[in-house]
């Protein structure tokens, strides 16, 4: 028997990445749900061949739910997932909403797929920058350990919204009035500031903290450290937004702490891991570009070189599509993960479910 599945958001870029996936994937879902906000109710999307109606995102919708996507915005999030876990369904967010709470467990199934097994209904999907950070240096800490990461990424306008890929086009039709082009959106739209992003980088994404670095900085910084399990482990970055429609690239230096640690051990690891694909042939150019990786599921890892100067570091370049392995993908490896695990709220051993009456108590 198939899973009740719901897709919170399901007229974004996410929402919809999440329902092509899913087919893709071959889901065992007996049924998808596709809701929004009140304003999206009513619209259409088309899944296997079929047309559905989106209908609003209300708690009485979860009733009987298996499995809720939720990639909505952050404020709903926080007021409707909660309900949805009441009502007996397992949440998987793609927000920050509940990524740094500490009874919520945050995860790249390649990397600590073993946190699943301490969720209460809710399960928290990475900022996509970080995602494919840590997919790539996973590896590298099971073989030689990992001290100290220092990130540089070069992040694509889509992770902006549709708008943004909408306002990056609209300037680059204008080559001759690129630093006055208009400007509504990037790098935040309710910040005090625009700039253009064609032809430009900008070195801002979300706002910036007291300290000077931005809270997508502080993402990256914070949660690479709970979902590696190490919170001793020494992490900074710059986060900056390119003129690039999708697919986010990540300089990355790190520290093994091992002197005995070399790039051809570091090669090896990254061929054997999950998910990840290496694309590292200077001679021939090849390396992994962000214009190549759109549309594809890996992690792809190239110009790894070892650092000049300290024993044990090195440099790699990582590039992922950030609305699949970045989003909707890794969203989506965490369901099949709590199905293959046996995780799933109110499924008892002999795979039959449950599910709540709305009031918390399961019935059969």
């Amino acid at each position: 028997m198939g899973y009740r599945v719901a897709i919170v958001g399901a007229t974004g870029a996410v929402g919809q990445g999440i329902a092509k996936k899913l087919q893709e994937r071959n889901f065992p879902a007996d049924e998808i749900l596709f809701l929004a906000s009140a304003r999206s109710a009513g619209s259409k999307v088309e899944f296997g061949g079929k047309e559905f109606t989106v209908e609003e995102a209300v708690p009485e919708r979860f009733d009987g739910v298996d499995i809720a996507f939720f990639s909505a915005g952050g404020s709903v999030s926080k007021q409707l997932a909660p309900e949805a876990v009441r009502r007996g369904a397992v949440v998987i967010d793609n927000t920050s909403a509940f990524r740094m709470d500490p009874d919520t467990p945050l995860v790249v199934p390649e990397v600590n797929r073993e946190a699943l097994k301490e969720h209460r209904g809710l399960i928290a999907n990475p900022n996509c920058s970080t995602i494919q950070m840590v997919a790539a240096l996973e590896p590298v800490r099971r073989k030689y350990g990992l001290k100290k990461v220092i990130v540089s990424t070069y992040q694509a306008v889509s992770g902006a919204g549709a708008a943004a890929i909408g306002e990056l086009g609209k300037q680059s039709e204008d080559m001759d009035n690129r630093a006055g082009a208009e400007a509504e959106l990037l790098p935040v739209k309710g910040d005090k500031k625009h700039y253009p992003i064609a032809f430009n980088a900008v070195p801002q994404i979300d706002v910036f903290s007291e300290d000077g670095y931005t809270f997508e900085e502080w993402k990256m910084i914070n949660e690479t450290k709970k979902i590696m399990g190490m919170p001793e482990l020494s992490v900074a970055a710059t986060c900056v937004r390119l003129p690039v429609v999708t697919g986010h690239s990540e300089s990355v230096y790190f520290e093994t702490g091992n002197p005995s640690a070399d790039a051809a051990g570091i090669r090896e690891s990254l061929h054997a891991a999950e998910g990840i694909t290496v694309m590292d042939d200077p001679e021939n150019q090849a390396y992994p570009m962000p214009l190549f990786a759109e549309g594809k599921d890996d992690v792809f890892v190239g110009r790894l070189r070892r650092d000049l100067d300290t024993p044990g570091a090195f440099h790699f370049w990582v590039v992922a599509d950030n609305l699949l392995k970045g989003a909707a993908l890794n969203s989506i490896q965490i369901a099949e993960a709590l199905i293959a695990d046996g995780l799933l709220k109110g499924e008892d051993a002999d795979g039959t479910r449950q599910h709540s009456d709305g009031d918390g108590h399961a019935v059969r």
